[in-house]
Protein backbone atom coordinates (compact mmCIF):
# COMPACT_ATOMS: atom_id res chain seq x y z
CA UNK A 1 0.00 0.00 0.00
CA UNK A 2 1.15 3.28 -0.92
CA UNK A 3 0.80 6.65 1.55
CA UNK A 4 -1.15 9.22 -0.30
CA UNK A 5 -0.72 12.65 0.89
CA UNK A 6 -3.01 14.42 -0.77
CA UNK A 7 -6.27 12.75 0.68
CA UNK A 8 -5.82 15.82 3.27
CA UNK A 9 -5.95 19.07 1.78
CA UNK A 10 -2.44 20.24 3.86
CA UNK A 11 -1.10 17.43 2.17
CA UNK A 12 0.18 15.74 5.52
CA UNK A 13 -0.79 12.42 7.33
CA UNK A 14 -1.09 10.98 11.00
CA UNK A 15 2.63 8.88 11.50
CA UNK A 16 1.87 6.78 15.12
CA UNK A 17 5.12 6.04 16.31
CA UNK A 18 5.72 2.75 18.14
CA UNK A 19 8.32 1.22 20.20
CA UNK A 20 9.43 -1.86 18.25
CA UNK A 21 10.69 -3.73 21.27
CA UNK A 22 7.68 -2.88 23.64
CA UNK A 23 4.91 -2.26 21.40
CA UNK A 24 4.64 0.47 23.30
CA UNK A 25 2.83 4.01 21.29
CA UNK A 26 5.39 6.37 21.83
CA UNK A 27 3.56 9.96 19.94
CA UNK A 28 1.55 11.04 17.32
CA UNK A 29 3.17 13.30 14.73
CA UNK A 30 2.32 14.19 11.00
CA UNK A 31 4.04 13.80 8.13
CA UNK A 32 4.29 15.47 4.56
CA UNK A 33 5.72 13.79 1.42
CA UNK A 34 9.41 15.39 2.04
CA UNK A 35 9.27 14.37 5.59
CA UNK A 36 8.34 11.02 4.83
CA UNK A 37 11.03 10.60 2.00
CA UNK A 38 13.82 12.23 4.27
CA UNK A 39 12.51 9.51 6.83
CA UNK A 40 12.95 7.10 4.25
CA UNK A 41 15.98 7.97 3.55
CA UNK A 42 17.59 8.72 6.79
CA UNK A 43 16.07 5.63 8.77
CA UNK A 44 15.48 8.37 11.56
CA UNK A 45 12.05 10.00 12.21
CA UNK A 46 11.40 13.32 10.44
CA UNK A 47 7.77 15.40 11.16
CA UNK A 48 5.95 18.64 9.46
CA UNK A 49 5.51 20.41 12.64
CA UNK A 50 2.24 22.37 12.32
CA UNK A 51 3.43 25.14 14.95
CA UNK A 52 6.77 25.78 13.22
CA UNK A 53 5.66 24.81 9.79
CA UNK A 54 8.91 23.41 8.69
CA UNK A 55 10.78 19.72 8.73
CA UNK A 56 11.36 18.97 12.23
CA UNK A 57 13.98 15.86 12.73
CA UNK A 58 12.78 14.44 16.48
CA UNK A 59 16.02 14.52 18.98
CA UNK A 60 17.15 17.50 16.38
CA UNK A 61 17.93 19.26 20.14
CA UNK A 62 17.24 16.94 22.63
CA UNK A 63 19.37 13.80 20.61
CA UNK A 64 16.60 11.90 21.63
CA UNK A 65 16.07 10.39 18.13
CA UNK A 66 13.79 7.73 16.88
CA UNK A 67 15.50 5.50 14.74
CA UNK A 68 13.58 3.93 12.09
CA UNK A 69 13.03 -0.15 12.14
CA UNK A 70 9.93 -0.48 10.17
CA UNK A 71 7.29 1.57 8.29
CA UNK A 72 3.61 0.17 7.60
CA UNK A 73 0.88 2.11 6.11
CA UNK A 74 -2.27 1.32 6.73
CA UNK A 75 -5.38 0.44 4.97
CA UNK A 76 -6.77 3.05 3.49
CA UNK A 77 -3.53 4.78 2.80
CA UNK A 78 -3.91 7.49 4.92
CA UNK A 79 -2.01 6.74 8.37
CA UNK A 80 1.74 6.06 9.06
CA UNK A 81 2.80 3.28 11.45
CA UNK A 82 6.45 3.77 12.22
CA UNK A 83 8.34 1.16 14.28
CA UNK A 84 11.58 2.69 16.21
CA UNK A 85 14.12 2.25 18.49
CA UNK A 86 14.15 5.24 20.68
CA UNK A 87 17.53 7.16 21.61
CA UNK A 88 16.11 8.56 25.52
CA UNK A 89 12.43 9.77 26.26
CA UNK A 90 9.79 10.67 23.85
CA UNK A 91 8.27 13.35 24.78
CA UNK A 92 9.47 16.68 25.34
CA UNK A 93 8.41 16.65 29.46
CA UNK A 94 10.57 13.89 29.95
CA UNK A 95 8.53 10.85 30.10
CA UNK A 96 8.96 7.72 28.37
CA UNK A 97 6.34 8.73 25.81
CA UNK A 98 3.79 11.55 25.32
CA UNK A 99 0.97 9.65 26.58
CA UNK A 100 2.94 9.85 30.34
CA UNK A 101 3.53 6.05 30.02
CA UNK A 102 6.74 3.64 31.29
CA UNK A 103 8.11 2.42 28.13
CA UNK A 104 9.35 -1.24 29.48
CA UNK A 105 8.99 -4.66 30.33
CA UNK A 106 10.83 -6.77 32.18
CA UNK A 107 11.97 -8.48 28.78
CA UNK A 108 13.77 -5.92 27.95
CA UNK A 109 15.90 -6.99 31.31
CA UNK A 110 17.01 -9.41 28.89
CA UNK A 111 18.59 -7.39 26.00
CA UNK A 112 20.26 -5.82 28.89
CA UNK A 113 21.41 -9.05 30.33
CA UNK A 114 22.78 -9.81 26.74
CA UNK A 115 24.92 -6.92 26.15
CA UNK A 116 26.12 -7.56 29.40
CA UNK A 117 26.85 -11.09 28.60
CA UNK A 118 28.66 -9.97 25.13
CA UNK A 119 30.95 -7.68 27.02
CA UNK A 120 32.27 -10.36 29.48
CA UNK A 121 32.84 -12.55 26.21
CA UNK A 122 34.67 -9.07 23.87
CA UNK A 123 36.46 -7.93 27.41
CA UNK A 124 36.96 -10.62 29.72
CA UNK A 125 38.28 -10.35 33.27
CA UNK A 126 39.74 -12.93 35.76
CA UNK A 127 37.15 -12.25 38.15
CA UNK A 128 34.34 -13.00 35.47
CA UNK A 129 32.59 -16.44 35.96
CA UNK A 130 30.99 -15.54 32.70
CA UNK A 131 34.06 -14.73 31.08
CA UNK A 132 35.77 -18.09 33.11
CA UNK A 133 32.67 -20.02 30.87
CA UNK A 134 33.78 -18.26 28.13
CA UNK A 135 37.10 -19.43 27.71
CA UNK A 136 36.42 -23.17 28.93
CA UNK A 137 34.65 -23.10 25.02
CA UNK A 138 31.16 -23.84 24.15
CA UNK A 139 31.16 -28.03 25.37
CA UNK A 140 31.47 -26.69 28.92
CA UNK A 141 28.62 -23.81 28.28
CA UNK A 142 26.49 -26.76 26.60
CA UNK A 143 27.01 -28.87 29.73
CA UNK A 144 26.25 -26.20 32.28
CA UNK A 145 23.08 -25.62 30.47
CA UNK A 146 22.25 -29.37 30.18
CA UNK A 147 23.20 -29.30 34.22
CA UNK A 148 21.21 -26.27 34.93
CA UNK A 149 18.20 -27.77 32.79
CA UNK A 150 18.08 -31.14 34.80
CA UNK A 151 18.43 -28.87 37.93
CA UNK A 152 15.29 -26.91 37.23
CA UNK A 153 13.39 -30.77 36.26
CA UNK A 154 14.36 -31.67 39.53
CA UNK A 155 12.82 -28.30 41.46
CA UNK A 156 9.46 -28.57 39.30
CA UNK A 157 8.77 -31.63 41.22
CA UNK A 158 8.49 -29.93 44.50
CA UNK A 159 7.09 -27.18 46.24
CA UNK A 160 9.12 -24.81 46.56
CA UNK A 161 8.69 -21.40 44.12
CA UNK A 162 11.38 -19.31 44.84
CA UNK A 163 14.10 -22.52 44.30
CA UNK A 164 12.13 -23.14 41.16
CA UNK A 165 12.50 -19.82 39.65
CA UNK A 166 16.28 -19.50 41.04
CA UNK A 167 17.03 -22.40 38.96
CA UNK A 168 14.87 -20.97 35.82
CA UNK A 169 16.55 -18.28 35.80
CA UNK A 170 20.21 -19.89 36.42
CA UNK A 171 18.69 -22.11 33.13
CA UNK A 172 18.21 -19.12 31.47
CA UNK A 173 21.39 -17.01 31.44
CA UNK A 174 22.98 -19.58 30.98
CA UNK A 175 21.11 -20.23 27.44
CA UNK A 176 22.14 -16.37 27.15
CA UNK A 177 25.14 -17.49 27.45
CA UNK A 178 25.36 -20.13 25.32
CA UNK A 179 23.62 -18.13 22.16
CA UNK A 180 26.73 -15.50 22.33
CA UNK A 181 29.05 -18.12 22.25
CA UNK A 182 27.13 -19.03 18.82
CA UNK A 183 26.91 -15.84 17.91
CA UNK A 184 23.14 -16.26 18.01
CA UNK A 185 21.02 -12.69 19.48
CA UNK A 186 18.02 -13.52 21.09
CA UNK A 187 16.30 -11.70 18.65
CA UNK A 188 17.04 -14.68 15.74
CA UNK A 189 15.27 -17.37 18.20
CA UNK A 190 12.32 -14.82 18.71
CA UNK A 191 11.86 -14.63 15.20
CA UNK A 192 12.07 -18.16 14.97
CA UNK A 193 8.81 -18.52 17.48
CA UNK A 194 7.25 -15.59 15.94
CA UNK A 195 7.31 -17.66 12.47
CA UNK A 196 5.73 -20.60 13.99
CA UNK A 197 3.30 -18.85 15.59
CA UNK A 198 2.05 -17.51 12.44
CA UNK A 199 1.54 -20.52 10.77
Amino acid sequence: MKIDFLKNTDGLVPAVIQDAETGKVLMLGYMNEEAYEKTQRENVVTFFSRSKQRLWTKGETSNHFLHVKEMLVDCDGDTLLIKVQPAGPTCHTGADTCFDEVNQGKGLFLNYLQRIIRDRKENPTEKSYTSSLFKKGVNKIAQKVGEEAVELVIEAKDDNDDLFKGEAADLLYHYLILLEQKNIDLDEVIAVLQQRHTK
